[in-house]
């Protein structure tokens, strides 16, 4: 077989991705490799395109995920960040590609962001008079430039301003010291993906590559496990509180989870099955410990999510707030799936869709959650192009 040079390979690759616009790395192998490119041409081919721009690479939920990018983007970038290095170093990270204004004082940020309009803000927290939460509520809160996409950025502990970011609508939060690929990759992918919108939240794996992990998953042996975490009581919470600040809670959990993976040195998964739950696989010792991590994140956040709600410390004890029967007990909840259960469901999800036996291709969101779920349709979540949705109530799913 002739070799293919590097343009061939290149164009192979652009070819493969083109009607689905985004792909994992698997997927791409599979294609590539039956059309006789090797591991090391392909990669090759990858790390030159993302140098290009043409594409743009992200891990998520445990899958290195490729994106197409668009080649006439969105252009406009402000950094308001005070320290003039870590600045600086912003604007190197992202890349000459982008019409980037430097600003070193959040009082100037808001008439900065309302005069000139940039596509994306990448904001410091703590800044000489005005913070950093303070400018993202501002921006976020006028309908005129509420599209502005807001990536915070900043040293301070993250347990209360990671909560409060999201609630205030930062589109996604990183933890100084950051890094440069990193953070090139979320503009890019905010700014230049091609399709619908670059969500964090709906950018975790979908129904294809969860069906994978799951017919993955049947097949492994020994200690490799396979269950969800579910935010349980998110629908008392929703009514009390309204279907906002539920998604508030989501993205939460979802950002904690995606930090928590993605640093971790293991092999795991982790998707979102579209209403209070979440799919967690891999070795059963680092799936618990990767779960006691997100719950004891989540713990010291609640706190504040009390506070939010308008429950004051001063008023009365924080244990007595955590019981209170007014407020429901926002907690995670891990189980572990039983394998023999799964295939039992699995078996006859083919016997209806008349299969048989075998490889299925792909599952639906909805026999998904016939599989992992809890069958508990008191938050249901549904995804389009324009963002995700939540309903609240037991006929929640019936109204969609």
């Amino acid at each position: 077989m002739a070799v293919l040079d590097n343009s061939e390979v290149e164009n192979k690759v652009l070819s493969a991705m083109t009607d689905r616009q985004q792909m994992s790395y698997s997927e791409i192998y599979d294609i590539c490799t039956k059309g006789g490119i090797g591991k090391d041409e392909l990669n090759g081919a990858l790390d030159r395109m993302e140098k290009q721009d043409i594409i743009a690479s992200r891990n998520t939920g445990g899958i290195m995920t490729y994106y197409l990018l668009d080649e006439n983007p969105l252009r406009k970038v402000l950094i308001v960040e005070d320290d003039k290095n870590i600045n600086k170093l912003m604007s190197l990270s992202i890349g000459k590609e982008f019409e980037v204004k430097q600003i070193y004082d959040g009082g100037e940020a808001v008439p900065f962001i309302r005069e000139n309009r940039p596509n994306l803000v990448l904001l410091d927290l703590m800044l000489p008079h005005k913070d950093g939460l303070d400018i993202c509520q501002t921006i976020k809160s006028d309908p005129e430039t509420s599209s502005t996409v807001i990536i915070l950025i900043s040293a301070m502990d993250p347990t209360s301003n990671r909560f409060n970011g999201i609630k205030y609508g930062a589109d996604y939060y990183i933890k100084k010291p950051f890094d440069p690929k990193e953070l090139r990759a979320l503009v890019n992918l905010f700014l230049r993906k091609k399709g619908k919108r670059f969500d964090p939240l709906i950018d975790l794996p979908d129904e294809d590559r969860i069906s994978n992990e799951v017919e993955r998953s049947l097949k492994e042996s020994g200690d490799y496990t396979i269950g969800t975490l579910r935010i349980a009581k998110l629908g008392e919470y929703a009514r009390k509180l309204g279907e906002k600040s539920a998604m508030v809670i989501i993205r939460l959990v979802s950002q904690l989870l995606q930090d928590t993976i993605k640093n971790s040195s293991h092999d795991m998964f982790v998707g979102f099955l579209s209403n209070d739950e979440f799919i967690i696989t891999g070795d059963k010792g680092d799936v618990n410990k990767a779960v006691e991590e997100v719950r004891g994140e989540f713990g010291a956040v609640m706190p504040f999510v009390l506070q939010d709600a308008g429950y004051k410390p001063g008023m009365e004890g924080l244990e007595s707030m955590f019981e209170s029967e007014d407020f429901p007990k926002l907690d995670l909840v891990f189980s572990e799936s039983d394998k023999e259960e799964i295939a039992a469901k699995r078996d006859k999800i083919l016997v209806d869709r008349g299969i048989g036996s075998g490889d299925i291709s792909s599952y639906t969101y909805d026999e998904l959650q016939k599989m992992l779920g809890n069958g508990d349709l008191d938050i249901v979540i549904t995804r389009d192009p324009d963002g995700i949705k939540l309903r609240v109530g037991r006929d929640a799913a019936n109204n969609e």
